[in-house]
């Protein structure tokens, strides 16, 4: 009875915001990059910073965080491979510092594809991907040391960033290089803010890959994703003011709790029944109107199971005596 009360609402929901994003990508593979997503400021630098590289004739440096081979790892380095096919098109050498042997080996078969694609195999050097360390401070300081060496004029720190990361975006920033940065761990993005010149927040860095390569498979699925966003704020919204109202009624019966209706059930619940627990059948009446109680909202009841006697009644089986006890 609970799913044909209240369990249809969970799955049209899901099964709606499903059909957003399906209907996005098939949005995106039909209108192609005429499908908007807003201007993010810190990608639209990249041209810029590389631009800036090229002239002063330095380096520029990506790092994608410290964590280990996973979703956010791979975000990243596909964000710098856009990177570094900007820089092979102008001859911009390139740093990529790693803290992982696996995401060591991705980024050098990425970035090596990004050249052979441009048609420049012989401008990759095999020594612009580089394992430092694994080691937390030993990675930031070789970095470190890397940035004021090197004096290179743009930095990317796009990635899963700890207390290292002010050390990275200081140490940028101290010799005047433009810095791009962007971080899954919230603790550390107010630090790239206070250093760096732009920096990617919250959705922004795993809406970088969409915004800049355009696949209609990310475009769709970013698109839906903010329409299945609207759609929860508007079913909170309305819940909210429907509850609302709803509480403003005057009713003269309520429903009646599962003490008054077994008091022989109700001494066998445990507290957390009891705190839950409330008749689907009874229904208990004043003599004058009175507010509607919560529990008997519409909206209440949507999210809520409505518990009768029958269901709260657990029946264990007696275990069988052992062999030889009882005789």
């Amino acid at each position: 009875m609970q799913w044909l009360d209240t369990g249809w609402f969970g799955m049209l929901f899901v099964i709606t915001m499903v059909a957003f994003i399906l209907y996005n990508i098939h949005r995106a593979e039909k209108r192609g990059k005429d499908l908007f997503i807003r201007r993010i400021p810190g990608l639209n630098a990249i041209d810029d910073a590389i631009g800036r590289a090229t002239e002063m004739g330095r380096p520029v440096l990506m790092v994608p965080g410290i964590g280990d081979l996973n979703a956010i790892s791979v975000q990243a380095i596909n964000i710098y491979a856009h990177v570094t096919k900007a820089a092979a098109q102008f001859g911009t050498p390139i740093r990529l510092c790693v803290a992982n042997a696996a995401v060591y080996t991705v980024a050098q078969e990425v970035i090596r594809d990004v050249y052979q694609e441009q048609g420049v195999p012989e401008k990759f050097d095999t020594d612009s991907v580089r394992f430092l360390t694994d080691r937390q401070f030993a990675f930031a300081a070789t970095v470190s040391g890397l940035i004021f060496r090197e004096r290179v004029a743009a930095a990317f720190f796009l990635g899963e960033f700890f207390a290292e990361s002010l050390i990275f975006a200081e140490s940028a920033n101290s010799i005047g290089a433009i810095q791009v940065a962007g971080s899954t761990e919230k603790s550390q993005t107010p630090f790239f803010i206070a250093a760096c010149d732009y920096v990617l927040i919250g959705d922004e860095f795993y809406a970088a890959s969409a915004y800049l390569t355009r696949q209609p498979l990310l475009v769709g699925s970013l698109v839906g994703q903010d329409w299945c966003k609207l759609l929860i704020t508007a079913s909170i919204s309305i819940g909210f003011l429907w509850l609302s109202v709803d509480r403003t009624r005057m009713v003269n019966e309520h429903r009646a709790p599962l003490e008054a209706a077994s008091p022989e059930v109700w001494a066998a619940l445990t507290d957390d029944q009891k705190g839950d627990a409330e008749s689907a059948e009874g229904w208990a009446k004043t003599d004058k109107p009175e507010l509607i109680k919560k529990s008997d909202t519409f909206v209440h009841r949507l999210f809520n199971p409505m518990y009768n006697e029958k269901q709260l009644i657990v029946e264990r089986q007696k275990k069988p005596a052992p062999a030889g006890e009882g005789q």
